[in-house]
């Protein structure tokens, strides 16, 4: 169809029509303007208030998506009668029909697509059959795969509208598949790396999380890669099939974070102390509230070159970085207030050196 043609057309019969045809089919077409904004006022107000009153937050999010489509279809309506009012010829009304067909499959597919974006409907679904309310991973992913494929159906819907072979071009893709294959192996890889961290979970969004490069938290897991932020703030984009095919340690999911560390004391305290601030200091542990109580241990563990040395392995009950080294800073400050309390010194590396004759001084 000549498409120029028909524009022409349609502005010389414009031209040429009737005052009083125009001026209803203008009527018409103000008039559906009106009532956009009488339904965006009232009858979505109405809508929402009611909505609000359920459980389901599904309902709620019917209506936020399609608020915006409706508005624009009223709009769409009231164009196609004004316009019906003209007097066309047969192609070019068929014409007209094919785009007002096609603006509803794509106000639908809006619609839709602005439902997809939402996660109360993916909860509503799939629910606990595949445990979404804990994975914040699974949410997202299948958002964007139920967009892409709204979006593609939407665009073969209207292709064939008007007349284009969309079965031609599919087949089209099996002469050159092995070369997009090759192409998009290292794409395909990635993606199918993704639908592996989203099945087997090892980790969610937000979790902090160790490979054998990356340090960091998970903010974002895409089709082709995960981005993880690292404590120096910078983002690391992993490629998905990278990711899977290394060790993977999610430091958020052990709930405990080890402290352990050699205390060393100098050689000239008394037993008697020795042995005193490691039982105030095991006490101590096993009284802070931010210490798992499960292992705790300060034993005397051996005679260092300069220093009594005492070993102490003990786990914070958090994961949490920053509240994990709140802890560390306050057991260290209260291992500090007992050394000093009971007159021991923290010994630091030294040497002593024995002559076996005295040292002649000059006078």
């Amino acid at each position: 169809m000549d498409y120029v043609a028909v524009f022409k057309e349609v502005g010389m019969v414009v031209l040429d029509m009737p005052i009083q045809k125009l001026g209803i089919a203008i009527f018409i077409f103000l008039f559906t303007i009106i009532m956009r904004n009488v339904f965006a006022k009232y009858f979505l107000r109405v809508a929402l208030k009611l909505t609000s009153k359920t459980k389901s937050e599904v309902d709620d999010d019917l209506v936020k998506a399609f608020s915006s489509p409706l508005r624009t279809f009223i709009v769409i309506l009231g164009s196609y009668f004004a316009i019906k009012l003209f007097p066309l010829s047969f192609s070019t009304e068929q014409f007209i029909l094919k785009l007002f067909r096609s603006s509803i499959v794509i106000i639908i597919a809006w619609g839709f697509y602005n439902l997809e974006g939402t996660y109360s409907i993916l909860f509503e679904l799939m629910g606990d059959k595949f445990n979404l309310k804990t994975s914040k991973v699974l949410k997202p992913f299948f958002s964007k795969i139920m967009r892409v494929i709204t979006v593609v159906i939407t665009l073969g819907i209207v292709a064939e509208e008007f007349d284009y072979d969309v079965s031609g071009f599919i087949a089209g893709l099996g002469i050159g598949g092995l070369a997009v294959a090759m192409a998009a192996k290292d794409f395909l890889s990635n993606i199918f790396g993704g639908i592996v961290v989203i099945m087997d979970k090892p980790f969610d969004i937000g979790d902090w999380i160790t490979t054998s490069d990356i340090e960091g938290v998970v903010e974002d897991i895409s089709f082709r890669s995960t981005k993880i932020r690292t404590f120096n703030k910078a983002i690391v984009t992993v490629p998905n099939s990278m990711l899977v095919g290394q060790p993977i340690i999610n430091n958020s999911r052990r709930g405990i974070r080890r402290i352990t560390f050699k205390l060393g004391v100098t050689y000239s305290t008394p037993r008697e102390k020795l042995e005193k601030c490691i039982n105030r200091i095991e006490e101590m542990l096993k009284k802070h509230p931010g210490v798992d109580k499960d292992t705790i241990f300060v034993k005397f563990d051996g005679f260092n070159d300069s220093s009594l040395d005492i070993l102490l392995y003990f786990f914070t009950n958090t994961s949490e970085w920053a509240r994990y080294l709140d802890i560390k800073q306050d057991v260290n400050f209260k291992i500090m207030k007992i050394l000093e309390e009971e007159g021991v010194e923290i010994a630091f590396p030294s040497t002593s050196i024995y002559f076996e004759n005295a040292l002649k001084t000059e006078q």
